[in-house]
């Protein structure tokens, strides 16, 4: 059930990013849009939706913050992959958007895709209320600014270059920013356009956040590049701290399990009606991509 709800939100979402970007036309920086905002597991939408779900929001209304965290994780995606920063040649077993075209068409839309993010959750049909709309842009920008997620990909970078390697509280406080913002944006969205307490939310997404980068930290060691659809390996081959590295492989393994156990427990105010979302937290440690 859970997979085939995976597969419809991932419909939906793409469906309505690719509507919203019909009016922007042609360009190679519109193309390159549309080219990252494909594919993905979209787990951040997923959150989105069914935590609005929980709330009694429509779908309707969902989808637009549903789509606006997707086109900012993709933005995220296009810029991490550029030479100056991860410099990665495949994403999602595709060319990366600078490979296909070329660095300043990646920066451009990489750049259009933030703007769009905020555009989307900030529209009218997520909320009648301003205030409402006014709080997910605001939570959005710190989310992915320099209180989040931009800081976790800024410590990330400082930690290739660190004479020593980090800590495994540095590297959890980088993951918190680099993953869990987001994950955490998404989780509370429900919530917070239906104006109710985030407090549940906020410690599921943070129990799913680390867990999901410390699963990414296992496959860079156990996956298949064609399988995970990027190369794997590159984090051991630099020398870098990581979840694997600090605690070794079964370690982070049961530590991955050990967070989401608290992320489910985190659920138990919604009842079994919130098993779909239990259900996500258990698939974040058993893919293999």
């Amino acid at each position: 059930m859970f997979k085939n709800r995976l597969m419809e939100c991932a419909a939906q979402v793409q469906l309505h990013l690719d509507s919203v970007m019909v009016p922007m036309g042609e360009m190679p920086v519109v193309q390159a849009m549309r080219y990252a905002s494909h594919g993905g597991k979209r787990l951040r939408a997923f959150l989105v939706l069914e935590s609005a779900r929980l709330h009694g929001i429509s779908a309707d209304q969902a989808i637009w913050p549903a789509a606006a965290i997707e086109a900012m994780h993709a933005y995220s995606l296009v810029h991490d992959d550029l030479p100056c920063m991860d410099d990665d040649d495949m994403r999602r077993g595709q060319p990366t958007v600078h490979v296909k075209w070329n660095e300043e068409t990646a920066v451009l839309a990489g750049d259009a895709l933030q703007s769009l993010a905020f555009e989307l959750a900030s529209n009218e049909q997520c909320s009648p209320k301003a205030e409402v709309r006014a709080e997910l842009a605001l939570t959005l920008a710190r989310a992915a600014g320099a209180q989040g997620m931009v800081l976790g990909q800024a410590l990330d970078m400082a930690a290739e270059t660190s004479e020593t390697p980090f800590t495994l509280e540095q590297i959890t406080e980088l993951q918190e920013g680099k993953t869990g913002a987001l994950f955490g944006w998404s989780a509370m969205a429900g919530a917070r356009i239906a104006q109710a307490d985030t407090a549940p939310w906020a410690e599921y997404a943070k129990g799913l956040g680390l867990a999901f980068q410390i699963w990414d930290d296992v496959l860079d060691i156990e996956g298949d590049a064609e399988t995970v659809g990027k190369a794997v390996g590159k984090d051991a081959d630099a020398g870098k701290a990581t979840f694997v590295s600090l605690l070794g492989l079964e370690t982070a393994k049961n530590r991955a399990k050990e967070l989401i156990d608290q992320s489910c427990a985190a659920l138990d105010p919604f009842g079994s009606e919130a098993d779909i979302l239990r259900d996500v937290a258990r698939f974040v440690i058993a893919r293999d991509k």
